[in-house]
C-alpha cells in the first residue's frame, strides 16, 4: 500500500483531500505545519494557528488517520519571512505563497514526509497533475484545476519535475461546492469553515505592522504625476527587437519635480504598484493609484484613476537566473520565442503573450498592455491549461 502524507492545514480543502486519498486505498498520515510563533502581528481572531491545528486534529481523528504537528517556524523565518523583508526593503513586492510552496511545503515538508516512508505528499490545492512521455522519459505536467474560480496552479509555478513527481492534488478535478458537499456528508468539522485569506500558514497578518518589525517608518512625500507628462511618450523607432522590448519593460524614472506633492507617507517600502488604499489623500476627482515607488529617495509616485498611463506596460523582464521551466523539455534557447497565455498575479484572467529568450534573460511581451506589473511578483506562462514555466518579474 502506498503511503501519503497530507499537509492538513485545518481547512476544508486539505480535509477532503485526505478523505479522498483514503477512499482510493492509500495509507494516509496527516501532518500540520506550524510556521509561525509571533502573535503580535497576527489578527488573532481571524485564523490563529492553534484553532487550525485543532481542526486538523479533529479531521484526522474522524478519518482515523495518524496525526502530528511539525514545527517549521525556523525554516519559514529563514526562507520566507527574511526573504520578504529583504524584498520589501528593496522596494519590491514578494509573493510568499508561491515561495512557501517551493521552499516549505514541497521541500522542507516533503523531506520530512519522505523520511516517514511516504511515497507522496498531498495538498488541498485546486490544480491537477498528469504525465506524458518525452524522448522515452516520464515528464510531469502541472494542469489548472477544473474549478476556474479556484484554480491555484499559479501558486505552484515554481515547482520542479522532482517535486511534481512526488506530489498529489486529490481535489483538483472538483469544484469548491463539491468539496464542501463531501466534507458535509462526512461530517467533517471544516465543512463550513471559511477560506483563510492570510499569509501561507501564518494567518491574517497586518502587513505594515509585520514589516515595521524590521523596516522602520520614515516620512516621505506622495507625488502626483500628470497623465500627459512627456515621460509617457515612448519612442521606439529604429530600435532592434531587444531594445524595443527593453524600452517597453523598463521602469520609468520619475522625479519629484515632475509632479505635485499631494501628501505624506510613512515609508515607500510599505507600498506597492497598483495600490489604492492607505494613501490617505483626499480631494481628488478620481482615486489615486501608486504608479511607482522609490525606496532610495523614499518617494511614492501616484496617478489619477485606474487608466493612468503610468500603471500600464506592454512587456516585462525576467533575469536569466530567475527563469524557471517546469517543463524543462520546452526551455527556450537565446533567439527563440514562444506564444503563450500568461498571468502576472493569481486570479488574473490569462493574457495572450509572447516569450522572447535572450542571452541575459527573457522578455514577456503582452498583446494588451498590463496594469500594475510589479517587481518581485511572479509571471507564469501556460500552454492551454498547462502551466509550463514562470519567473520573478524584475
Amino acid at each position: 500500500m502506498k503511503r501519503v502524507v497530507v499537509g492538513l492545514s485545518g481547512g476544508v480543502d486539505s480535509s477532503v483531500a485526505a478523505y479522498l486519498l483514503q477512499q482510493q486505498g492509500y495509507e494516509v498520515i496527516g501532518l500540520f505545519m506550524k510556521n509561525w510563533h509571533d502573535d503580535s502581528v497576527t489578527i488573532s481572531n481571524e485564523c490563529p494557528w492553534l484553532e487550525d491545528s485543532n481542526d486538523a486534529l479533529l479531521v484526522a481523528e474522524k478519518l482515523g488517520i495518524p496525526f502530528q504537528t511539525v514545527d517549521l517556524s525556523e525554516e519559514y523565518k529563514e526562507r520566507i519571512v527574511d526573504y520578504m523583508f529583504n524584498e520589501y526593503e528593496k522596494g519590491r513586492t514578494p509573493n510568499p505563497d508561491v515561495l512557501c510552496n517551493r521552499e516549505i511545503k514541497f521541500d522542507v515538508f516533503m523531506k520530512i514526509a519522505l523520511s516517514l516512508g511516504a511515497d507522496y505528499v498531498a495538498t488541498g490545492h485546486y490544480c491537477q497533475k498528469s504525465e506524458i512521455e518525452v524522448d522515452g522519459k516520464t515528464v510531469y505536467q502541472l494542469l489548472a484545476g477544473n474549478d476556474v474560480n479556484k484554480d491555484q496552479s499559479y501558486f505552484l509555478c515554481q515547482l520542479s519535475q522532482e517535486q511534481l513527481s512526488k506530489a498529489l492534488f486529490p481535489i483538483g478535478a472538483l469544484t469548491k461546492p463539491e468539496v464542501r458537499e463531501i466534507a458535509a456528508e462526512m461530517e467533517l468539522v471544516t465543512a463550513e469553515k471559511k477560506d483563510s485569506q492570510g499569509l501561507c500558514f501564518i494567518g491574517k497578518v497586518r502587513l505594515p505592522e509585520f514589516l515595521q518589525q524590521k523596516l522602520q517608518p520614515k516620512d516621505g512625500q506622495i507625488v502626483q504625476i500628470d497623465k500627459n507628462d512627456p515621460i509617457f511618450d515612448r519612442e521606439s523607432d529604429g530600435l532592434s527587437l531587444e531594445e524595443e522590448l527593453k524600452a517597453a519593460a523598463q521602469k520609468l524614472n520619475y522625479a519629484p519635480t515632475m509632479g505635485k506633492v499631494v501628501g505624506k507617507h510613512q515609508g515607500a517600502h510599505y507600498f506597492t504598484v497598483g495600490q489604492r488604499k492607505g494613501l490617505n489623500v483626499g480631494g481628488t476627482t478620481d482615486p489615486l493609484f501608486v504608479i511607482a515607488t522609490d525606496v532610495e529617495t523614499n518617494t511614492i509616485y501616484t496617478g489619477l484613476s485606474s487608466n493612468h498611463p503610468g500603471l500600464f506596460k506592454k512587456a516585462l523582464f525576467v533575469e536569466k537566473s530567475e527563469v524557471h521551466w517546469i517543463r524543462e523539455d520546452l526551455t527556450l534557447k537565446p533567439g527563440e520565442r514562444m506564444e503563450v497565455m500568461a498571468r502576472i498575479r493569481y486570479r488574473q484572467p490569462l493574457q495572450k503573450a509572447v516569450l522572447h529568450q535572450f542571452e541575459n534573460g527573457m522578455y514577456v511581451e503582452f498583446e494588451e498592455p498590463q496594469s500594475a506589473i510589479t517587481e518581485g511578483q511572479f509571471v507564469a506562462w501556460y500552454l492551454k491549461n498547462e502551466l509550463v514555466g514562470s519567473g520573478v518579474i524584475s
